[in-house]
Formats: structure tokens, C-alpha cells, sequence
């Protein structure tokens, strides 16, 4: 009774596998984006709940890394976004060109945070 009629496909179901890794890919950013906030949560409860009698530098570092960390999920989630609604199109008109760009802003974010969490780990020990 339910009868798939040819004549109604869309142009997007002839690359189904394609869109469907589309968002696999789009979801792994939006895990990325909430483990970087967290991290920063994390840090920042940590250190203000146990260690904030360390010292204002520490106090400092903790801070701006805690901001960066929000301020680079959200940023990771605006891109990924924007990036999955350009490959969705790009897709469907047979276009698509691999971004370097997301991969490029993820990478620097990463460094930094790291840079900020090695930083901050010298400094309490």
C-alpha cells in the first residue's frame, strides 16, 4: 500500500550514503564543540572550587581559558553548522570540495587550549 513512486525522488535521495556521512561528520563536531566547553567547565570549577588560593596569575589563566573554551564550542558549532548546509548543496549539485578551513580553525583552538592547560599546569606545580 505505502509504494515508493519513482517519479517523486528528490535529488538528494540519489546520494543518500553521502548525506548521511554528512552528518556523521556534522554530529562529531557537535561532540567536539560540548567535550571543549566541558573541559573549560571543568578546569574552571576545578581550580575555583580547590586551588584558587594559588595565585593571581593562576586565577587569570584559568579564566581566559574557561572563555576561550565556550567562545571556541560555540564558534565550532556556528562553522560546523554553516559547513554541513554548504556540503548538503554541494552534494546535491555534484560540487563538492573538501573545507580545510574547520579543520584549520579546530586546530588552532586545540592548540591553544592545550597551551593554556600545559601553561596553567606549570604554574600550580
Amino acid at each position: 500500500m505505502n509504494e515508493v513512486n519513482p517519479l517523486n525522488k528528490t535529488v538528494s535521495s540519489n546520494y543518500i550514503q553521502q548525506h548521511l556521512a554528512n552528518e556523521r561528520t556534522y554530529l562529531a563536531w557537535i561532540r567536539t564543540s560540548i567535550a571543549i566547553i566541558g573541559i573549560g567547565f571543568l578546569m574552571t570549577n576545578i581550580h575555583f572550587t580547590f586551588l584558587s588560593k594559588l595565585s593571581d596569575m593562576a586565577d587569570a589563566i584559568t579564566t581566559i581559558t574557561g572563555i576561550v573554551s565556550i567562545f571556541s564550542g560555540i564558534g565550532i558549532v556556528l562553522f560546523s553548522t554553516y559547513d554541513y548546509i554548504k556540503k548538503t548543496k554541494q552534494i546535491d549539485t555534484q560540487t563538492f570540495k573538501p573545507s580545510k578551513h574547520i579543520v584549520i580553525f579546530l586546530s588552532i583552538i586545540i592548540l591553544v587550549l592545550i597551551l593554556g592547560f600545559t601553561f596553567y599546569f606549570f604554574l600550580i606545580i
